[in-house]
């Protein structure tokens, strides 16, 4: 028997019942809306999908497809529509976007899914307090609300968290703070991965639903693929912001850089000349001055802080310290 996560008729009301495995094939639309919720990792799931629900085969291959970016396909009895939302269940990565995929009639909803979405689950809530969708089309419209919601708060926190890089940056480490930026850099271009086309499918949806919409409904979509444009505008701006703040990160380690070679290269310069002084006065050769001097050492010590401090002189007229 397959595994229906949500199997419901929705009585145009905004409630719902729930509707046994064997009481589906005797549903009729007079009864409600049908509402199946598949998990397509389930094998008699699967089965039923593909020999049982009288959709065409590309259809059901389609709602059982591995990974798939999002798209929508308006065919003459229903709409097919591929979306991906933000993972927000407990343990999992905000940008490993979890795929939710529906097939839309007038009066009989099937969505299957991998992994638990909590958008669906967020619409399951809504029909059991009575304040679910009364039509296919606002099941539709409420559901991507759902998905675009927990994209927005995705987009809210990983603006927050490129605030508060911009703000103590400076105070962390080079290390923190370039695996702090990559890591967002990460998470910005996973999602932007899927919000661009999923905006694609909304605008190509709303513009050829046909008569699945109503035209409060077709607005109300036109609302949530322009609230998705808005996020992905936000994604951009994040992208642009975090690379701004990395090349910011890669000159100032330049500068810090820069600064210790240049402490060294003056360091270099005070003892080239001293250097020179020992090593000529080191020679193990014959004729070197001051060897039968008592005062010979001392003139050379002097001889060498006085060329130290001839070039400490020199460096700060040409104000290079």
């Amino acid at each position: 028997m397959p595994e229906f996560l949500h199997s419901y008729v929705l009585d145009r009301k905004g409630g719902r019942r729930v509707i046994e495995h064997g009481d589906i094939s005797g549903w009729s639309p007079d009864q409600g809306i049908l509402w199946l919720h598949l998990d397509v990792n389930d094998e008699a799931s699967r089965d039923w999908l593909e020999e049982e629900s009288g959709l065409p085969a590309s259809i059901a291959d389609a709602l059982l497809a591995g990974e798939t970016r999002p798209r929508s396909h308006i065919g003459e009895s229903g709409s097919l529509l591929v979306l991906r939302g933000v993972n927000t269940n407990p343990g999992g990565d905000p940008e490993d976007m979890v795929s939710v995929r529906v097939w839309i009639e007038r009066d009989r909803i099937i969505s299957t899914r991998r992994r638990r979405l909590l958008s669906v689950q967020d619409l399951r809530a809504e029909l059991e307090d009575g304040e679910g969708p009364a039509s296919s089309g606002e099941f539709l419209t409420m559901l991507i609300a759902r998905l675009a919601d927990r994209i927005g708060d995705f987009v809210n926190d990983i603006e927050e968290r490129i605030g508060h890089i911009e703000d103590l940056g400076v105070h962390e480490g080079p290390a923190q703070l370039r695996q702090s930026i990559t890591e967002l850099r990460r998470q910005v271009a996973s999602v932007r991965r899927f919000l661009a086309p999923q905006r694609d499918a909304l605008d190509r949806l709303y513009r050829h639903s046909g008569s699945l919409l109503s035209e409060s409904e077709t607005h109300d979509l036109r609302e949530e693929a322009d609230r998705l444009t808005r996020y992905l505008e936000d994604i951009d701006l994040a992208r642009e912001r975090l690379l701004v703040l990395q090349e910011e990160m890669l000159a100032l380690m330049a500068q810090e850089q820069n600064t210790r070679m240049y402490v060294l290269s003056v360091v270099a310069a005070v003892f080239l000349p001293l250097t020179f002084i020992t090593g000529l006065l080191g020679m193990n050769v014959g004729g070197l001055p001051g060897l039968e001097n008592p005062n010979g050492f001392v003139v050379s010590a002097v001889t060498m802080v006085v060329s130290a401090i001839v070039l400490l002189v020199f460096f700060r007229w040409k104000k290079w310290l």
